[in-house]
């Protein structure tokens, strides 16, 4: 899940949102978006998870998935929509069928109510800084490896700091001669 800390960290984000068709309610009432932090945005390049809401999913045969859906109502999706205006680009399934929509907005963001993570304050979206196109999500996912791969670097160098010290502080001890 995103991470969003100190001042101002939670208004003007600029995020993208993945609406798949088969993610109404029975109900048609709400809609499930995968919204997240655009990897584009100041704040994302360091975030090993850009979701907004990311909860691990025990299936079947044990096998973890993520869900990283929100519900969101039917007005809220059409704020959403509407601030997207034109920045679009359809979701396509491995054969080319269209089975979803990405749209690019700003918004402010807060914890969620019910239910882990953070959601948009629809009443406060308008069009996003970035363009969205064809290449959108491969850039979400490059820029959650490449700040998981820092993570581990500065993890595997702070743990060896440590080692390297000790090896210097033993370096040092030299036993003198005796003066006399």
């Amino acid at each position: 899940m995103a991470l969003l800390k100190g001042k101002g960290a939670m208004t003007g984000v600029n995020l993208i949102a993945k609406v798949y068709k088969n993610g109404v309610t029975k109900d048609g009432k709400s809609r499930y978006a995968d919204v997240q932090l655009d990897a584009r945005d100041p704040r994302g390049p360091e975030q090993t998870n850009l979701h907004l809401k990311s909860d691990r999913v025990q299936g079947e045969n044990d096998k973890v998935r993520y869900n990283n859906g929100a519900p969101y109502s039917t007005g809220q999706m059409e704020e959403i929509v509407k601030a997207a205006g034109p920045n679009t680009e359809p979701i396509l399934d491995k054969g080319g069928n269209e089975v979803g929509i990405i749209y690019g907005f700003k918004g402010n963001v807060m914890p969620a109510t019910r239910g882990t993570g953070l959601v948009v304050n629809t009443k406060s979206v308008e069009a996003s800084e970035f363009k969205v196109d064809d290449k959108t999500l491969n850039n979400q996912f490059t820029s959650m490896r490449t700040a998981r791969e820092a993570q581990a670097a500065t993890k595997e160098s702070q743990a060896q700091a440590p080692a390297l010290e000790a090896e210097q502080e033993q370096a040092v001890e030299v036993d003198e001669p005796a003066v006399g």
